[in-house]
C-alpha cells in the first residue's frame, strides 16, 4: 500500500474549499471532508471534489445503533468516496452493520475505518471523563483489534500508536494518523501529535494534515514539503 498526504478541507462553504483547491494545478491531493464542510453543503460537494479527480475520506464519524448506521452507510456508499469511518466504541456490532451497509451490490466499498481514541483525548482526560482507566495505549489497541475482527480496514490513531497498531492488527491495516505538524509549527488543539517525518518512521500508512497546509502562506508549497517529508 502506498503512503498519502490526506488534506483535511476544514471549510464552512463549497467557495472556500475551491479557492483552496484550484491552487493545485498539478498534483490533486487526497483530501477529507468532515462534518464542518458536509453539514454546510451537502452531499453535493462530495460530488463536485469527486469530479475535480480528487480521492476522498468522508470523515463523518458514524457512532448509533447499528441499523441506523447501516442505512447512512447504504446512501453514503453512493457517493463513491474513497475512504469513511465509525466510531471503534460504536462495537462490534455496530461496526459490522457499518460494513454490511456500506458494501454495494456488486461487492465494492470504499475503505472503512475506525476512530479509535481522538488526538486531542489524553490519560487524564480519558480516565476522568470516560471513566476508562486502562492505559490509553492499551485502549487504542484494544479497539483497534475489535474494529480488525469486525472485517474492517483500518483505524484512525495517533501517530505515535501506528506501529503498535501494525504489531496487533498487521502490516495491511491501515492506520490513518491526524496530530501531524512539521516540526516548526503549532500543535494546535492535539495532544498526541507529530511531524510527517516522524509519522512516516513509526509506520503511519496516511497522514492527515489541516491548517498546516491549509492555513499556509502557501498551501501547495506546504502540501509539497508534508509529501516530500511523509512519501519521500
Amino acid at each position: 500500500m502506498g503512503k498519502d498526504v490526506i488534506v483535511a478541507c476544514d471549510f464552512s462553504s463549497a467557495e472556500q474549499v475551491f479557492t483552496f483547491l484550484d491552487k493545485f494545478k498539478e498534483r490533486k491531493p487526497f483530501v477529507k471532508i468532515g462534518m464542518e464542510l458536509y453539514y454546510a453543503e451537502g452531499p453535493e460537494i462530495v460530488r463536485q471534489i469527486k469530479a475535480r479527480g480528487h480521492k476522498i475520506f468522508l470523515d463523518l464519524k458514524l457512532h448509533d445503533i447499528p441499523n441506523t448506521v447501516k442505512k447512512a452507510m447504504t446512501v453514503l456508499s453512493g457517493l463513491d468516496v474513497d475512504m469513511c469511518n465509525v466510531h471503534a466504541a460504536g462495537t462490534s456490532a455496530m461496526m459490522k452493520a457499518a460494513l454490511e451497509g456500506l458494501t454495494r451490490p456488486d461487492g465494492s466499498r470504499p475503505l472503512l475505518i475506525a476512530v479509535t481514541q481522538l488526538t486531542s483525548t489524553d490519560q487524564e482526560s480519558m480516565e476522568k471523563e470516560l471513566l476508562i482507566e486502562k492505559p490509553l495505549d492499551q485502549v487504542v489497541m484494544s479497539y483497534a483489534r475489535t474494529a480488525m475482527e469486525a472485517g474492517l480496514d483500518g483505524v484512525v490513531c495517533s501517530p505515535l500508536e501506528a506501529g503498535k497498531v501494525h504489531e496487533t492488527c498487521g502490516k495491511s491495516f491501515v492506520t490513518v494518523t491526524p496530530g501531524v505538524r512539521f516540526a516548526d509549527g503549532d500543535a494546535g488543539d492535539q495532544k498526541r501529535v507529530t511531524t510527517p517525518a516522524k509519522a512516516r518512521e513509526l509506520g503511519s500508512d496516511y497522514i492527515v494534515v489541516g491548517r498546516p497546509i491549509t492555513a499556509a502562506a502557501d498551501p501547495v508549497e506546504a502540501y509539497n514539503r508534508c509529501v516530500k517529508e511523509f512519501v519521500g
